[in-house]
């Protein structure tokens, strides 16, 4: 049974997208040397998952001589809010208020985060008014 397309990104696509998100574009080549830095990949792996970022939407291409340069169509904003929206819908029933209480719940919440997070619900409160 063939495995079913996420429009998600995999742990290797989000590498990928992190260094066309940092450089703005790049050959194959230059994406090749940039993940092979954290842990090796094989050219033709590099290639086939800039294919499949393709036909997700996530990447586009321009030819440059015999190269084609590759440049993200969406930006990293949009890409983690849409991460963010998938995961609430899967774990948590499209319930804003179910995830931020599980993470709320997290011991490993440090006082810095937490006021930070006491600032921006202040704020957020003070804007709906």
């Amino acid at each position: 049974m063939a495995r079913t397309k996420s429009a998600t990104l995999t742990e290797a696509e989000l590498r990928i997208m992190n260094v066309l998100w940092d450089k703005g574009s790049a050959t194959v080549h230059e994406v090749l040397q940039a993940v092979t830095a954290e842990s090796p990949l094989a050219y033709n792996s590099v290639l086939t998952i800039i294919r499949i970022l393709e036909k997700k939407g996530y990447v586009k291409h321009v030819k440059d001589k015999r190269a084609h340069v590759y440049m993200a169509k969406v930006g990293r904003k949009d890409a983690t809010r849409f991460e963010v929206r998938h995961l609430v819908s899967r774990f948590f029933g499209n319930s804003d208020e179910l995830l931020i209480l599980n993470i709320l719940e997290e011991k490993s919440i440090d006082s810095e985060e937490l006021a930070r997070v006491r600032e921006l619900l202040q704020r957020s409160k003070e804007d709906a008014r």
